[in-house]
């Protein structure tokens, strides 16, 4: 008996692999195209770590014209989430991260080269495995978990490397008749690669962000297939990237201590290993300490965080490629009007060390990218949002024409408007601006410099009996509030009191200040103009005459 009959003692079914060389032929594409995936496991929420990785790998393969897929690694059953393969695609279709190739959906794929979920690759890997023993390169072990166990406490009693390796390996050096009879006998086993390697030799690395790094070989035999017939990640990812042209794997730093292994697998199979390029984490500063950011303590580690949030994904996009290159920040201040994907991102420009997570610097990202947007897609952005999230604002929003015009103040001009971050902040912005939540609600008053009361009450009254018009253009409207400064003797000219601050006891600034702490409650509004045009004449009066009425003076 050799390794070709103990192979197909073993997997009896299981099809020659050049069935499957055929199947699934080199890719045709362009000098240059980098082919990349984003392979997550279905056994938890979805990290921002792990969406970081997805826009990478997918704006790698799209400046180089390439292909960008994904596949799902459910092999680890025992671990899996409900769910979890769909909330993980949800998440990459809301921030535009959908795969040429790969799964669409939980029971959806589209792609020449699937299926796109190892859990239904089984047959493959059985066929690359097969051809493993046949080569004298894998074979059955029969240990049962507690001789594993028993071994890894003489290791540790003898304070030596863990592993099944070397003398530790009892099974590797059973004869091919004695394993075939413990299978015969019924025995249960797992599949090991047989390592070649020494841990006294040592491999060097490039790798595509690292650089040059240097390990000892892998020497251990590591189980490639599990008692239930599934690969484990390390035999499953190497066999599916060979047959799915993968050219570059761009995962997370964790992974850089297997690339000994992952490299010699590629090797013994004798396939052309991938680059690979190993990210690192994003971290948070914690009390002075960097810690990765964690599930666990951080709710902005997941991304279910940033939609809930209402944190634009366009937001996230950018914040992320300025984590990614340090190169972005200037690029988008040079242009700051051209589309994200125009930006060439250089896998070897990043980090080697985890960058910080920045939310106040997320948050102005935000802030600059909504205001881009035009009134309409402020809108409908907000609209959706609320319709999942907040109801008051989702009724607030029905009144579309005046959504719309509010939401149009100071907007798509060279300076707009910068005061909404995210959509969870629209209603404390906007809610002023509607009489039904302003009216009825008592407020408070901040008007700072003219604080008496029988002033206030003044200018408001001397504004609407004689110097509002709701048909003046914006240079007329600011003259007249200029004229109004003067006629209760304030300074008309900011310039004029600073020349003789003892002369008045304010300035048109100051006034402009009544008027719309009166509209509005606020100090900090967009262009009051623009404000004064959206509510109407009937509105500001109602409101000015609260004003009065009110005593809630800061």
């Amino acid at each position: 008996m050799d390794y070709k009959d103990l192979a197909n003692l073993i997997f009896p079914k299981a099809k020659e692999i050049s069935y499957y060389e055929e199947k699934y032929p080199r890719r045709d594409l362009k000098e240059g195209a980098i082919v990349t995936r984003y392979a997550p496991s279905p056994t938890g929420v979805m990290h921002i770590g792990g969406l970081y990785q997805a826009l990478i790998a997918k704006k790698m393969a799209r400046q180089t014209e390439g292909v960008f897929f994904v596949r799902i690694e459910d092999t680890d059953q025992k671990r899996e989430i409900k769910n979890g393969t769909s909330e993980i695609l949800t998440s990459l279709k809301h921030f535009g991260l959908e795969p040429d190739e790969g799964m669409i959906s939980d029971i959806e794929e589209k792609g020449k080269y699937g299926p796109y979920k190892q859990s239904q690759r089984k047959e493959i890997y059985q066929a690359y495995a097969k051809y493993l023993i046949e080569q004298g390169k894998a074979y059955p072990c029969f240990c049962t978990t507690e001789e594993l166990g028993s071994i890894r406490k003489k290791q540790e009693e003898a304070k030596i490397r863990p592993g099944y390796y070397g003398i530790w390996a009892k099974c590797r050096n059973y004869t091919v008749e004695q394993m075939a009879e413990k299978i015969k006998n019924g025995e249960q086993y797992i599949i090991r690669f047989k390592s070649p390697g020494r841990e006294d030799k040592k491999i060097k690395h490039k790798d595509v962000i690292k650089g040059n790094v240097e390990f000892p070989e892998n020497d251990q035999d590591i189980v490639i297939i599990k008692a239930d017939g599934l690969p484990t990640y390390h035999f499953a990812h190497i066999v599916d990237d060979h047959l799915m042209g993968t050219t570059h794997v761009i995962r997370g730093d964790e992974w850089l201590s297997s690339v000994p292994l992952h490299l010699q697998l590629f090797y013994e199979l004798g396939f052309k290993a991938p680059k690979y390029a190993h990210i690192a984490p994003i971290m948070k500063n914690d009390n002075g300490n960097k810690r990765k950011l964690s599930k666990r303590k951080d709710p902005e580690a997941a991304v279910n965080y940033y939609e809930k949030e209402g944190i634009s994904e366009k937001a996230v996009e950018e914040y992320l490629l300025n984590i990614a290159n340090s190169t972005f920040e200037n690029w988008r201040r040079a242009n700051a009007d051209r589309d994200i994907t125009e930006f060439e991102l250089h896998l070897n420009k990043m980090g080697v060390s985890g960058a910080l997570f920045d939310m106040v610097k997320l948050l102005d990202v935000g802030k600059t990218v909504i205001s881009k947007f035009t009134a309409k897609e402020v809108y409908e952005e907000a609209f959706n949002w609320a319709k999942k999230y907040d109801k008051e604002l989702e009724k607030m929003l029905q009144n579309k024409e005046l959504s719309l015009k509010i939401f149009g103040i100071e907007r798509e001009n060279k300076k707009p408007r910068k005061d909404i971050a995210k959509w969870s902040e629209v209603k404390e912005n906007i809610e002023y601006m509607y009489d039904e939540h302003f009216l009825e609600k008592e407020q408070e008053y901040p008007y700072q410099v003219i604080n008496k009361k029988e002033d206030i009450n003044k200018i408001l009254s001397l504004y609407m009996e004689k110097y509002y018009d709701e048909k003046d253009d914006k240079q007329t409207w600011f003259n007249k509030i200029k004229y109004l400064a003067e006629e209760m003797g304030y300074a008309k000219e900011v310039k004029e009191f600073k020349e003789n601050p003892g002369k008045y006891k304010a300035h048109v600034g100051d006034v402009s200040t009544v008027l719309r702490v009166a509209l509005t409650s606020k100090t900090n509004t967009p262009d009051m103009y623009e404000i004064m045009q959206v509510l109407g004449k009937d509105s500001i009066k109602k409101r000015f005459e609260k004003a009065k009425s009110e005593r809630n003076h800061i």
